[in-house]
């Protein structure tokens, strides 16, 4: 099979099969073998592992990916690439192919039945409008995970590796941080992709942790005051906690926390760091 990171063979299947781009799924599909080998050596992809992949589209990344590990599962939501995923897959013996919104796969289920419960890696070119609740997804359903290496908007990946009191800091780039170390693997310019999307990305691997950097009693009600905090990023965090109706502590609460953590009541959540949004939920859940 024709290698599909090269454009003319994309552009010839496309046309074999008059496949017509859909914008509701943000489909961009990567056209630079370069940048293909450049993922592959940032996932650390071996014959041992099993790899789900998110977003296949024509199966130009899954070719690589098949090449490489012991198995693929490649979850795609479009039902028209479904015919085009299968001829260009079709000398690939280790991929599954599951025509599916990613967000209702029990991905758990899958680590059983492929990997016997072994943790697996996530590769994938995420359409730009998904990228946050697909990761999230990923880490809040507790996946056996070693890592996520993917294609997300150049932003997106400045925010996941923002620190405290930096303008890209947000509820995005703690959550990430919870869970996994990211790191910058490549800048990609537009094009590189067709379509071109009309900003740049980059490719970010996450490295999960086997345990946070950062103890809570609840990790749900770190990332409701988390997401408080940056909801209202112009507002003191006591206006912003206070005014959350999901954490329901109030102004007087919230400030009484942070005097007991040493902190100004008009400090404002982006100048806060992990460990102490932690410390702040250890309080407000009531912490002797």
């Amino acid at each position: 099979m024709a290698n599909l990171g090269i454009p003319q063979n994309t552009i010839q299947i496309l046309q074999k099969y008059q496949f017509h781009f859909q914008k509701k799924y943000g489909q961009n599909f990567l056209i630079d073998t370069g940048v293909l080998e450049r993922i592959m050596a940032a996932a650390e992809i071996t014959e041992e592992d099993c790899v789900l992949e998110i977003g296949p589209g024509i199966g130009t990344m899954t070719q690589y990916l098949a090449e490489r590990a012991r198995e693929v599962v490649a979850v795609e939501i479009d039902k028209n690439l479904i015919p085009i995923l299968e001829e260009t897959l079709s000398p690939y013996s280790n991929v599954t192919l599951i025509n599916e919104d990613i967000l209702k796969v029990d991905i758990n289920r899958i680590v059983e039945e492929k990997n016997n419960g072994r943790p697996i890696k996530v590769a994938a070119n995420l359409p730009y409008y998904i990228t946050t609740p697909i990761i999230m997804g990923l880490f809040e359903s507790h996946v056996h995970l070693k890592s996520i290496t993917i294609m997300v908007q150049k932003e997106v990946a400045e925010r996941m590796q923002a620190g405290p009191g930096t303008k890209d800091c947000g509820a995005l780039s703690l959550a990430v941080q919870y869970y996994a170390k990211p790191l910058l693997a490549a800048n990609v310019p537009p094009n590189c992709f067709i379509p071109r999307p009309a900003v740049g990305s980059a490719v970010v691997r996450l490295d999960k942790y086997d345990v946070p950097p950062v103890e809570v009693r609840d990790e749900r009600r770190l990332f409701a005051i988390i997401r408080a905090a940056f909801n209202q990023r112009r507002k003191t965090l006591v206006n912003a906690l206070g005014n959350a109706p999901q954490l329901g502590i109030g102004k007087e609460r919230a400030a009484q926390a942070l005097e007991k953590m040493g902190l100004s009541p008009m400090i404002r959540g982006e100048a806060l760091h992990l460990g102490q949004f932690a410390e702040l939920e250890r309080i407000l859940g009531g912490e002797p």
